[in-house]
């Protein structure tokens, strides 16, 4: 089981819309943005899925809105990869700031382990939905009263659609052409905002594609056994691999190269003697 992923590995270039979908499907959730689960309870879930009662859903808060309560989120997460010795350090402070990037990287990782261990293969007996109320029940949290009150509210909404549809036939029916223009043109507006998006992923994606070659070309190189020995390769391929997007990846690599100057010069110096 694979824990230690470097920034080289195909897993951090898999697109936000892939891992989005992925999670949706296995899920059965409606992310739009990677930033919707900056709060640890898919991650959390996700693991749940993988290894089937390992995670205490009534612990984990799907409702989690301030930082402290994503925290505890993590914590819970955190304890899980002990407890299954999964080698992963949680950067808590970086993902609850919500930015799409770290929280990506993450979910990149987690999807990269998650399909290692069940080959990509999703659990059809793992009932996501189930899980998550079965958490809720358990914890009798406010997070539950929320999610029970949107589910009543959802019943409510049913039940009236009925009479709700009939007002709206009548509506329609006196704005007669100005309904009918006024609903084209905001379906024409949001399948522009779509064509923009899209055109918008995509260009994000070349850039990637763009910007992934040029790191395979440098990693090529290094690779050259004429080269593969040499310092400045070595020091190239320390960053290259590092298992995290840490500093200290760098550090290292400095610290690599300031003492191999250093042995060059003491031999040197002993040659000179």
């Amino acid at each position: 089981m694979a824990t230690n992923i470097g920034m080289m590995d195909s897993a951090y270039f898999v697109g936000r819309n892939e891992i989005l979908t992925w999670i949706n499907n296995r899920l059965q959730l409606n992310l739009s943005r990677i930033e919707d689960a900056a709060s640890g309870a898919v991650q959390c879930q996700m693991i749940d899925m993988t290894y089937p009662g390992a995670v205490p859903m009534h612990k984990v808060n799907f409702d989690a809105k301030t930082e402290y309560d994503m925290i505890q989120n993590y914590k819970v997460l955190q304890e899980v990869f002990n407890k299954l010795k999964i080698d992963k350090h949680i950067e808590v402070n970086r993902l609850v700031k919500g930015r799409p990037l770290d929280n990506l990287e993450f979910l990149q990782w987690l999807k990269r382990y998650c399909d290692s261990i069940n080959g990509g293969i999703m659990n059809e007996n793992y009932d996501p939905v189930e899980r998550r109320l079965k958490g809720g029940k358990e914890k009798n949290s406010k997070g539950y009263h929320r999610s029970s009150k949107s589910l009543e509210a959802n019943s409510f909404h049913n039940s009236a659609s009925g009479d709700a549809a009939g007002i709206n036939k009548n509506i329609v029916s006196k704005q007669g052409k100005t309904g009918v223009a006024a609903a084209s043109s905001e379906v024409r507006a949001l399948s522009k905002e779509i064509t923009d998006l899209k055109l918008s992923v995509d260009l994000l994606e070349k850039e990637r594609d763009f910007y992934f070659a040029k790191l395979r070309d440098i990693e090529i190189l290094c690779q050259t056994p004429q080269v593969e020995n040499n310092t400045m390769a070595v020091a190239i391929k320390k960053i290259l691999y590092a298992a995290d997007a840490k500093e200290s990846a760098l550090e290292e690599a400095q610290e690599y190269i300031r003492q191999s100057i250093d042995n060059g010069e003491t031999e040197e110096e002993a040659n000179d003697d």
